[in-house]
C-alpha cells in the first residue's frame, strides 16, 4: 500500500514536470482561398516556459516554390501565469502569382535546442477567369483621361501668389523707404492762444455762472475775479502783477492811465483786501458792482486785434532724422518681408509645377 502511494506521488511529480516544460507549436492562416496576386498572413506561435531558448524558423524570399514571402513580421511575445510561459508570436505575409493548390509545410523551431514543429497548411491560388468564348467583349486598357481641376487644387497655388505679391509690395515699400532716408515729419496741432481781453472775459463768464461762490464763499469769489484781473494786466501791461500788492499794482497802472480810469478797479481791489484779510461781508449788490467794474476795466484798456494781422498757424510741422535704431528696424523689416517673400515664391513655384508639370 505504501509503495502504490509512492508510486502515485512520483507518477503525479513527473506529469507535472511534464507539464510544466511542454512546447506547442501552433500555425494558422487567415485564407485558404487567393486570387493571383492577392495576400494572406501566416501567423506562427510557441508557447513554452520563460527559462526555456527559443530559436525562430529564418524564411526570407519564399515559402514554397510558387508562394512568395513578403514581410516578416517582428515577434511579439505575452507573457503568461505569472511570467511562467512565454506565447512568442511571428507573422508572414505571403502571396502567389501563379495558380495552384500549394502545400505549405509545417514550420519548424527549436526550443532548447530540440525541433518541434507545427502542423501543415494549404494555400489554393485562383487564377482571374477569362472568357475565351466572347474575345470580343474583352475591353483593353482605356486611354488617360485627364482630371478636371478643383478650386480645392487651385487654391494653394492662388494664396501663394497673392501672398508673395503682398510681401513683395511690402517689402518694395521697406526698400525704397531706406534709400531714400527721409526725415519723418510730424504734425503737431496748436491751440491759438487768446488774446489778453479774450482769456480774461472768458473766465469772468465762468465766475459770473457760478451763483454759489459768489453767495456763499465771498473770500473765493474775490480770490478768482483778482487773479483774473491780475493775469490779464500781466499780459496786457507786461509787469508781474501776480507777485504786488493791490497798492503796488495801482501805483505801477497809475504810471499807464489816468487816475479817473482806474478809479473803479481800485476800489474792487480794496473791496477785496477787506473780504480776504478783515472777514468783511459785502452786499450782494457789491459783488455784482466789482464784477461790472472788472469787465469795465477789462473793456477800457483792452487792444483790439489787427484784421490784417497773420494769424498764429495751427498746426506746426516738426522732421526729426531718421534715428541709427529706425535705420536698423527697416533693414530687418526688409529682412524678414524678403525671406518670407522668397519662400511665398518657392511655395508658389511648386504648386505650379505640382499642377501643371
Amino acid at each position: 500500500m505504501i509503495k502504490a502511494c509512492c508510486c502515485a506521488v512520483l507518477i503525479l511529480c513527473c506529469a507535472t514536470g511534464l507539464k510544466a516544460q511542454q512546447v506547442t507549436v501552433e500555425a494558422t492562416i487567415d485564407s485558404l482561398q487567393l486570387l493571383i496576386g492577392e495576400q494572406a498572413k501566416i501567423k506562427l506561435q510557441v508557447s513554452m516556459d520563460a527559462n526555456q531558448k527559443l530559436r525562430l524558423p529564418l524564411l526570407r524570399d519564399t515559402l514554397v516554390r510558387g508562394v512568395e514571402i513578403l514581410d516578416v513580421a517582428k515577434p511579439d511575445t505575452q507573457l503568461l501565469n505569472d511570467n511562467k510561459r512565454w506565447l512568442v508570436s511571428q507573422e508572414y505575409t505571403v502571396t502567389s502569382f501563379d495558380s495552384a493548390l500549394y502545400y505549405l509545410p509545417p514550420f519548424e523551431v527549436l526550443v532548447n535546442d530540440k525541433a518541434y514543429r507545427s502542423k501543415a497548411l494549404a494555400l489554393k491560388v485562383y487564377s482571374i477567369p477569362v472568357d475565351t468564348l466572347h474575345l470580343d467583349q474583352f475591353f483593353g486598357p482605356k486611354s488617360i483621361q485627364e482630371v478636371p481641376l478643383t478650386w480645392e487644387d487651385l487654391a494653394p497655388m492662388v494664396y501663394s501668389i497673392l501672398l508673395l505679391i503682398a510681401l513683395g509690395v511690402v517689402t518694395a515699400f521697406f526698400i525704397i523707404r531706406y534709400r531714400d532716408n527721409k526725415p519723418i515729419i510730424k504734425i503737431i496741432k496748436v491751440e491759438p492762444k487768446l488774446p489778453p481781453h479774450l482769456a480774461a472775459m472768458k473766465k469772468i463768464e465762468t465766475i459770473k455762472a457760478d451763483k454759489v461762490v459768489k453767495r456763499e464763499d465771498t473770500k473765493a469769489y474775490y480770490t478768482e475775479l483778482t487773479d483774473v484781473i491780475r493775469i490779464y494786466i500781466k499780459e496786457r501791461f507786461g509787469f508781474n502783477a501776480m507777485e504786488m500788492t493791490s497798492a503796488e499794482i495801482i501805483e505801477r497802472l497809475l504810471e499807464e492811465k489816468d487816475k479817473e480810469s482806474i478809479h473803479d478797479l481800485k476800489v474792487m481791489f480794496e473791496t477785496a483786501d477787506l473780504v480776504k484779510f478783515a472777514k468783511y461781508a459785502p452786499l450782494m449788490n457789491e459783488n455784482d458792482m466789482n464784477l461790472v467794474n472788472a469787465v469795465d476795466f477789462i473793456n477800457q484798456t483792452k487792444i483790439e486785434e489787427d484784421p490784417n494781422a497773420k494769424k498764429e498757424p495751427t498746426e506746426i510741422k516738426v522732421e526729426e532724422k531718421r534715428s541709427k535704431q529706425g535705420r536698423i528696424a527697416l533693414l530687418c523689416s526688409i529682412a524678414i518681408t524678403g525671406v518670407a517673400a522668397l519662400i511665398a515664391l518657392y511655395l508658389s513655384v511648386r504648386h505650379i509645377i505640382d499642377l501643371f508639370f
